[in-house]
């Protein structure tokens, strides 16, 4: 990893960990994944380190993926010591979780540039509006098992295809599904590290024998960014935690919100 990150230019380098910090103190602070964070940011860094265009929303995509499967293990470990995780529901969805974000992965592969922005796009503003209203579904009973799994294969391959950890998609189901909201985030936290796994994994594969892709990446994902990313996000996402408890989080949502819009409306008209 210290070699990989010698290999980086100190600029571009500076500019992956200050992506990661706010990224960081936006989960902790907000409660929402980095990925809605990170991939617009590589959007606009990628092509300014010489990243061809052709795959530039995969790789951005794919590399925001990559960095889920460090940060949300340590945020799954924190849930789980608060006993907040609901474990068996958990493993009800993740088999369809894995399916979908493995899935995913080949679909985005799979879809045109012009296809693939454009679900990008609209799933970004959909998820901006959903968290400017902060309406969640009304509470109904838990159904069975198998509701679960149809279900974590549509949060996985959404999920996996956009580049996030899916709590946009599950906190609200399983509200919905009568789970408290606090456990609903734990064990959508949770799941996020299955999606993130099997996504990754997907890009990898789809991407590895795809031509134009940088040079120290894997498939689609581009490790310098993701490691950047990563080493400063796990350090921040304590301090926005922190944060959460001074900050008047609900009116930084609704600006975040705003801002997902903003990006939403520019991936798709850009």
């Amino acid at each position: 990893m210290i070699e990989l990150i010698g290999q980086i230019q100190p600029v571009e380098l500076l500019i992956y960990l200050a992506t990661g910090a706010v990224a960081g103190i936006l989960a902790g602070l907000l409660g929402v994944g980095g990925g809605l964070f990170i991939v617009p940011v590589l959007l606009l860094i990628l092509p300014q380190v010489g990243i061809d265009s052709t795959h530039l929303l995969t790789i951005a995509i794919a590399t925001s993926l990559a960095t889920i499967v460090f940060t949300s293990i340590s945020s799954v470990r924190a849930h789980h010591k608060k006993g907040a995780v609901i474990w068996n529901k958990f493993f009800w969805l993740s088999p369809g979780l894995v399916i979908g974000a493995w899935l995913g992965a080949f679909v985005a592969d799979w879809l045109s540039k012009e296809h693939l922005t454009l679900f990008f796009g609209c799933a970004v503003i959909l998820i901006g509006l959903q968290m400017f209203l902060g309406k969640q579904p009304e509470r109904a009973s838990s159904p069975k098992k198998a509701a679960y799994a149809i279900a974590g294969v549509f949060i996985g391959t959404v999920s996996s295809m956009i580049g996030i950890g899916g709590g946009s998609l599950s906190v609200p189901l399983l509200h919905h599904w009568n789970t408290s909201m606090v456990k609903a985030v734990a064990t959508s936290a949770a799941g996020g590290l299955p999606i993130a796994m099997a996504g990754t994994i997907g890009f990898i594969v789809s991407g590895w024998n795809q031509e134009n892709l940088p040079s120290l990446s894997s498939g689609y994902v581009y490790w310098p960014a993701a490691f950047g990313i990563v080493i400063s996000s796990v350090f921040f996402a304590p301090i926005g935690a922190h944060w959460a408890h001074i900050v008047p989080a609900k009116k930084l949502k609704k600006f975040f919100a705003i801002f997902l819009v903003a990006i939403g409306i520019k991936v798709l008209i850009g």
